[in-house]
């Protein structure tokens, strides 16, 4: 059976003591959920340390930049998330579309980073894992292996990445910079975006090996609870912010990619606070959720062909699906000289907003289209509000996008290149492949996840059977405060918050 990150007491205390030497010898101090939810709550000392702290080292204070609220610069503060409001110029729609950005996250420059915190931070105060000797393994089709990576360097930790072998060359350079030994840290398993079984397979060999800590994000309750607490309470702030802005709007949906399912939890909190629907969103070329089907595609980041044990889907609205042929030409279309000047003169977009749009990979993409076709769906107007998450930048997708040309336009990208690529893929962004889910949608969605969480992997059937009920769900939360004061005790000990 998986670990599922559920404890809230000291499992093992020796190793929870050679924890805090580790930590204090190297004054790594840990922030707790509530500072990342809100970064005022950070010690006076610390945000001031962090002014001469480079966002992209792996420092021990940049664990306090693992939120929604870098500004411009990446190393201060803002009041609002950072995020992007996309016009009716765009994307043809009267709802407002509003997506928060990750790219200012640290490091990884992608909000994966805070993912992996949620997932190692409440394993290390509670003594499962010695970072003396043990290794963290993070098994990931996008962005949080790298995370994991970052995070496990930060805080003295041998992290070990686990991804396929098919995805973007960037991914792969930035890992072989950061993983302490590239040659054994970073491995390779079969196929691309769609393979995730594979990656289980091989994260089930590492496990033989007691030194092999698995931090599965797609059952890792931290990567649910951290979204639920941090990014959930972000894209409140991001909301009540518009709302001062324009009063009157509603809240209408959130939209996010399936992937681990994690950021999907932001719109558990969304939905009690604001009645918001939840739209998870998929690849059309693999339409696990609304076909029950299968097959390959490269909406890197947003995995597929299983349901997360970590996916609340009991308590999601909609399924939209995605083409990948749709994601790779908006790339291409967002980030060349002639789709720009494009954008500008046949769309009438300003050049500040252009050069924003570099901000969305191909996951923060298919984020965007799912919106739109959301708002059709559902005929919303200028009073309603979608927001969505730019997951990270298409700085990952260079080498995707020379594919993306080579295939799609194999005659070159011209002026009526970009004119039918926005016309195509966006302003035709239709109703089809969109499913409101009635509650035998939902409950086949649910049962899909039996195939692999208790036929695969181990998990209990009555554990397996209790995420269908609200309740359970609910009482995940209490985990965050009891997290958070192991957090304060941890830092009590190592004395490393006073050190800086």
């Amino acid at each position: 059976m998986p670990a599922l990150g559920l404890e809230q007491h000291v499992v093992d205390p020796k190793v929870h003591d050679i924890t805090v030497a580790r930590f204090r010898d190297a004054k790594i101090p840990l922030p707790t959920f509530a500072q990342l939810a809100d970064p005022r709550l950070i010690p006076a000392n610390i945000q001031a340390a962090l002014t001469d702290v480079d966002p992209d080292t792996p420092h021990p204070l940049n664990l306090f930049r693992v939120h929604w609220f870098n500004d411009a610069t990446r190393r201060g503060v803002s009041d609002v998330p950072a995020y992007i409001e996309l016009p009716t110029e765009l994307t043809g729609v009267k709802a407002r579309i509003v997506l928060a950005i990750g790219q200012r996250f640290p490091m990884i420059h992608a909000h994966k980073v805070l993912a992996a915190y949620g997932c190692l931070a409440p394993r290390l105060v509670t003594g499962q894992l010695d970072p003396t000797r043990q290794r963290a393994v993070w098994p990931s089709t996008g962005n949080y292996c790298r995370g994991g990576l970052a995070i496990s360097r930060i805080m003295g930790t041998r992290g070990v990445a686990v991804l396929p072998e098919g995805m973007s060359q960037e991914r792969f350079a930035w890992l072989e910079d950061w993983a302490t030994d590239p040659a054994t840290d970073i491995i390779r398993t079969p196929g691309s975006e769609s393979n995730v079984k594979e990656i289980y397979d091989a994260c089930n060999d590492l496990d033989r090996d007691p030194q092999n800590i698995i931090f599965n994000q797609f059952c890792e309750f931290g990567n649910h609870l951290v979204h639920w607490k941090v990014t959930g309470q972000a894209l409140s702030v991001l909301f009540t912010h518009l709302q001062q802005q324009t009063p009157g709007v509603r809240l209408a949906a959130y939209v996010s990619a399936t992937g681990s399912a994690g950021t999907l939890a932001a719109g558990d909190r969304l939905k009690d606070d604001y009645g918001a629907r939840i739209v998870a969103v998929e690849a059309l070329e693999c339409p696990t959720l609304l076909y029950n089907g299968f097959g390959e595609h490269n909406i890197q980041g947003i995995g597929d062909k299983h349901l997360p044990y970590i996916h609340n889907a009991m308590n999601t609205d909609l399924v939209v699906a995605v083409s990948e042929q749709a994601t790779d030409g908006l790339g291409v279309l967002f980030n060349t000289d002639v789709g720009r000047a494009y954008l500008e003169s046949r769309r009438g977009l300003s050049a500040d907003l252009v050069a924003a749009l570099s901000q969305l990979g191909l996951s923060s993409i298919c984020n965007t289209l799912a919106a739109i076709k959301t708002a059709k769906h559902l005929d919303l107007g200028p009073d309603d509000v979608i927001l969505t998450v730019a997951t990270d930048g298409y700085e990952m997708y260079g080498s995707e996008r020379d594919k993306a040309l080579a295939k799609w336009f194999p005659r070159g990208f011209d002026n009526i290149a970009a004119a039918e690529t926005w016309a195509g893929q966006m302003a035709a962004a239709a109703t089809d492949n969109v499913l409101e889910l009635t509650q035998r949608d939902k409950d086949r969605i649910f049962n899909l996840g039996y195939f692999t969480w208790v036929e695969q992997q181990g998990v209990g059937l009555a554990d397996f059977k209790a995420r269908q009920h609200q309740s359970f769900w609910r009482s995940l939360r209490d985990l965050v405060p009891a997290w958070d004061a192991l957090i304060d005790d941890f830092n009590a000990q190592t004395g490393a918050l006073s050190a800086w």
